[in-house]
């Protein structure tokens, strides 16, 4: 065998035991990702992401998804002369684009589980409204009415138990219903997060189109890799953090506050992105934490 052939195979090695401290670690436990973004418009990044669920589902991990598909919802409005409409970020949904809504999402969500099927991985598609499992209400943006857009009130993770303890990977589309059965498209995000919060996770992990939460934007060499709530806050504050990234860092900050382990900010564009910032000591997005929460001993060189 020839020396580089061997450096190689030795490489996969020492990647292979770096993670075996972390694969110990997260035995058993529930990850919650979100699914979205440029990551689900490319192919290869579809088999990527759908790749890794599945490998964190084969070394141990209880992986649910919960996938958006706004850009896909767009195309199909456009085939039918709609044009999309959003306010601060949340599509406007009238009764002919739910139905849009709920059908494009539909088709989303059993084209991932095909996908999944296909590496040997059972995987069950579910909304919220399958076992009433997210109850919301009419969401308002400043007193303005958005239409069928949901604000979860409530989660039962029941049917989402039922399926892990089924040896099933559970992937989720964000319908949910009112107590008067009326559906609603929910914000993806929104939904991991209730989500994540209801199943106590120990991770939630958000795929975004951006490299994590910079103290420049500009510059994705000033990534800050961890990031306790109390900074988070802070940075909010001092304007660091702006944007359209505030609703998602709150958002990050409640799920902390309410009980998920941590939450990563990740680059969906970068293939392979929950495995390394998973299983690898240097990680590549941004880990939200609690301010009392004892770091990975990778991090304490970069918190």
């Amino acid at each position: 065998m020839e020396q580089q052939q061997l450096d190689d195979i030795m490489l996969k090695a020492e990647t292979l035991i770096e993670a075996l401290p972390y694969i110990r670690d997260f035995n058993g436990k529930k990850v919650v990702v979100k699914y979205g973004g440029s990551a689900m418009l490319d192919e290869k990044l579809q088999e990527s992401v759908i790749k890794d669920v599945a490998l964190l589902k084969l070394v141990g991990m209880q992986p649910i998804i919960v996938h958006g598909g706004g850009k896909e919802i767009s195309k199909w409005l456009g085939y039918m002369g709609k044009e999309s409409q959003f306010v601060e970020g949340l599509r406007v949904t009238d009764a002919d684009t739910m139905e849009v809504a709920e059908m494009v999402l539909s088709k989303v969500n059993k084209h991932l589980v095909q996908m999944m099927e296909k590496l040997g991985v059972k995987a069950a598609g579910i909304s919220g409204k399958d076992g009433g499992t997210m109850i919301c209400r009419r969401k308002t943006v400043k007193g303005q009415d958005i239409g069928f857009v949901g604000e979860v009130e409530s989660v039962d993770p029941g049917l989402i138990d039922t399926l892990i303890g089924n040896d099933f990977v559970p992937i989720i589309a964000p319908i949910g219903m009112d107590k008067n059965y009326q559906a609603y498209n929910i914000n993806a995000d929104d939904a991991a997060s209730a989500i994540a919060k209801s199943i106590h996770a120990e991770k939630l992990a958000f795929m975004t189109d951006i490299e994590g939460v910079c103290m420049d934007p500009e510059d994705p060499d000033t990534l800050i890799s961890v990031l306790p709530v109390k900074e988070a806050k802070y940075l909010i504050k001092d304007g660091t953090i702006g944007g359209g990234m505030i609703p998602k860092i709150r958002n990050c900050i409640e799920a902390v506050e309410q009980g998920v382990g941590r939450v990563h900010i990740l680059d969906g564009r970068q293939q392979h992105c929950l495995l390394l910032e998973f299983y690898t000591k240097k990680g590549i997005g941004t880990a939200i934490i609690g301010d009392q929460v004892d770091l990975y001993p990778h991090e304490k060189n970069q918190a």
